[in-house]
């Protein structure tokens, strides 16, 4: 099946302005689909989750079509979905909970790959607990988090390895099933911060080895909050704190309060139009997503080849994304300038692709950039080789300016 790009974009009011958008790993655009299903939601009658007034059945169905839709994307079950208002905050719940068991001693394995979302909760708790952090290190030249780095760190007392699945500062996907084999062996949790990966690549959660998974609709054409899938084994033995009225039933135990539902109505349509991606598929939604998945792989592969050939025929440009297998995202610095004046250069040709850390400060300074960071490329499954054109003319002109 060929990927019409150009009926994708049609789809996104968004990117009428006309501005060439590598901005995606901080959040995408959203498909008309989307912004609909969220106007529906709070157009019609919306009341607190219940079986009696049209209000409570509308926020109970949403909730309902939300968790089935989630579920199919991150090969879940239903109840093992829980909501959360960002992935950062899902995280610091999950590391409170977890840490009450820990004892003075216990350890954590931490990423300096890793987003400080996935680090400073574990680093926090582990201190409260009076638990060891220990830290896995991944090689600047290469990218690469290799197995054995995090292997090294196991021991009996380790109670949770944290790991993402994609770094969203330079894209390396480390191989996060063999690290779970190696943490399960070990009797501690994998905690999997898929934020960036949920973007690119269709999640298995049972696949991957992961205990707990987080990631967020709006880095995937979703409202913004954070979604978390675990086993409904795990989340049953979890003990959060709550209200005392509200129910113990999982997954509500862990969502505090009333939930976002026009929220979790565009993120149900997010869903929904990502699977559309792969028309005359056949199958469940799961397995459309899946064909979907494919497609957009294919498309930002073939741009990021481009995109990394005229990279290299740049002189004073560092590209830092090297690893073996990585999302379509790029971190560039520039001799003898800033990234930061390359994104305000950028930004007046219309084409925007930020600067900086981006909250994963361990990597940045791990690659000797400080907290500065780098000038961040990342694609998206609506950027076309007109948006790389545009890019790789708008560098060149950097570069002579």
């Amino acid at each position: 099946m060929t990927y019409d790009v150009e009926a994708v974009r049609a789809r996104f009011p968004g990117l009428r302005a006309g501005v060439a958008r590598f901005d995606g790993p901080g959040g995408t655009q959203m498909p008309s689909p989307v912004i609909e299903a969220v106007t529906d939601a709070l157009s019609n009658p919306l009341s607190v989750r219940g079986s009696v007034a049209p209000g409570e059945i509308n926020a109970e169905t949403i909730v309902r079509d939300f968790r089935r839709a989630m579920a199919d994307l991150l090969g879940a079950r239903e109840a093992g979905i829980v909501v959360g208002r960002s992935a950062t905050q899902l995280t610091y719940d999950f590391s409170r909970v977890l840490a009450r068991s820990w004892a003075p001693g216990d350890e954590v394995v931490v990423s300096r790959l890793d987003h400080d979302s996935n680090i400073r909760p574990w680093v926090q708790a582990a201190e409260r607990a009076g638990a060891v952090v220990r830290w896995a290190d991944f090689d600047p030249a290469t990218g690469e988090l290799p197995v054995a780095s995090v292997g090294a760190l196991l021991t009996d007392r380790t109670r949770v390895v944290a790991v993402t699945a994609a770094s969203n500062l330079i894209g390396t996907r480390p191989d996060v099933a063999a690290m779970a084999d190696l943490a399960h062996r070990a009797g501690a949790l994998l905690y999997v911060d898929g934020v960036h990966f949920a973007a690119h690549a269709l999640v298995d959660i049972e696949a991957l080895g992961a205990d707990l998974f987080v990631c967020s609709p709006y880095k995937f054409f979703g409202p913004h909050h954070g979604v978390l899938a675990a086993s409904t084994r795990l989340l049953e033995t979890l003990r959060p704190d709550k209200l005392a009225p509200s129910t113990d039933a999982i997954p509500e135990r862990f969502e505090l309060g009333t939930l976002p539902y026009e929220a979790l109505a565009g993120t149900r349509a997010a869903v929904d139009f990502i699977a559309d991606l792969a028309p005359g598929t056949a199958g469940d939604r799961r397995e459309r997503l899946r064909s979907a998945f494919a497609s957009i792989e294919g498309h930002e592969t073939a741009l990021c080849r481009s995109m990394e050939e005229a990279l290299s025929q740049l002189d004073g440009v560092t590209r830092h994304s090297r690893a073996a297998l990585r999302t379509p995202t790029m971190l560039l610095t520039f001799k003898n300038r800033t990234a930061s004046d390359a994104y305000h250069f950028l930004a007046r040709s219309h084409v925007h692709a930020p600067a900086g850390s981006f909250y994963a400060l361990e990597a940045s300074r791990r690659l000797g950039l400080g907290d500065a960071g780098g000038l961040r490329v990342g694609l998206s499954p609506y950027n076309n080789a007109d948006d790389v054109e545009r890019l790789m003319a708008g560098l060149r002109a950097f570069l002579r300016s």
